[in-house]
C-alpha cells in the first residue's frame, strides 16, 4: 500500500525485529528457549505501550524461513510456544481492543498452530484499538516471491493485463495489502541488519539499531524511540524546506 507524504510526526506503524532472545539466556546461564518464553512475555508490555505512543500498527517478527535452520529442539520449542502464546494471550487482546493477524506462508506450519491463528485472527476482527501483526514463517524475499506468483496467474487468467502491472499493484497481493507500509523499524540487540523483514514495505522506513536485547526492550525505551522518530525531516526523496 503506498502512503501519502505527511509531517513527521510519530509513528503510525512500527516493526521491530525481536533479536537477543537466546543471547540474554545464554548470559544467564539457561537454555535458549528460556529467552524466548521471556521475550515472548515482553511482547505484550510493548503493545499496551502502543495508544500512549500514538502507534496504530505494530508489527513483531516472531520466526522467519530461514529460522527453521536451528535445532530440531528450539524449533519444536518455538513452535509449542507460538501455540500456547495465541491460546493465552488472545482472550486479553480481545479485552484489550487489539487486532491481531498473521502474515508469512501458513502451509509449512502444523495444523494445530494454524487453527489457532485462524481463530484468533476471527476472535479479534471486530477489535479498533491497535492491530497487531505477527509475522509467522516469514521471509520478505518469499513474500514478494508468493505476490508475484498470485499476480502471474491473474495475468494468466486476463484478470489482470500486464501494462496495469506497476510499483502499485505488487503490493495489493503482498500478505500486507491491509496494512500501511512501517514509518519505523527497531531492531534490537545491537545486529545492524533487516534479515530480509518487510522489504518491500520498508523502502522509505526509518530504523533504529539499539543494543538492548529483546527481553530487556522495555516500554520507556519503545516510547523514547518513537519519540525520536517525530523530530526526523522524511523528505521521501523530495527537497527539504
Amino acid at each position: 500500500m503506498s502512503r501519502p507524504l505527511r509531517e513527521t510526526d510519530g509513528p503510525c506503524h512500527v516493526a521491530i525485529i525481536m533479536d537477543g532472545n537466546g543471547r540474554w539466556a545464554t548470559q544467564k546461564g539457561r537454555p535458549r528457549l528460556f529467552g524466548h518464553h521471556a521475550g515472548a512475555r515482553r511482547v505484550r508490555e510493548i503493545v499496551e505501550a502502543c495508544p500512549d505512543a500514538g502507534v496504530k500498527y505494530l508489527t513483531i517478527f516472531a520466526f522467519s524461513t530461514e529460522n527453521w535452520k536451528r535445532t530440531q529442539v528450539e524449533v519444536a520449542g518455538l513452535m509449542s510456544l507460538f501455540r500456547r502464546y495465541i491460546m493465552k494471550e488472545m482472550q486479553a487482546f480481545v479485552k484489550e481492543n487489539v487486532r491481531v493477524r498473521f502474515i508469512g506462508d501458513r502451509p509449512r506450519l502444523d495444523a494445530k498452530l494454524r487453527g489457532l491463528m485462524d481463530e484468533a485472527e476471527r476472535m479479534t476482527g471486530h477489535c479498533t484499538g491497535t492491530n497487531l501483526t505477527i509475522a509467522l514463517n516469514y521471509g520478505g524475499r518469499d513474500e514478494v516471491a508468493r505476490a508475484t506468483q498470485r499476480l502471474a496467474q491473474d495475468v494468466a487468467d486476463g484478470k489482470l493485463h500486464p501494462d496495469d502491472v506497476n510499483e502499485e499493484t505488487l503490493p495489493r497481493y503482498l500478505d500486507t495489502h491491509v496494512l500501511p507500509d512501517p514509518d519505523l523499524v527497531i531492531r534490537t540487540s545491537g545486529e545492524a541488519r533487516i534479515s530480509n523483514f518487510l522489504l518491500w514495505q520498508s523502502a522509505y522506513a526509518e530504523y533504529e539499531f539499539v543494543d538492548t536485547l529483546w527481553p530487556d526492550f522495555s516500554a520507556e525505551e519503545f516510547a523514547a524511540l518513537c519519540g525520536a522518530y517525530g523530530k526526523r525531516d522524511r523528505r521521501f526523496g523530495a527537497v527539504g524546506r
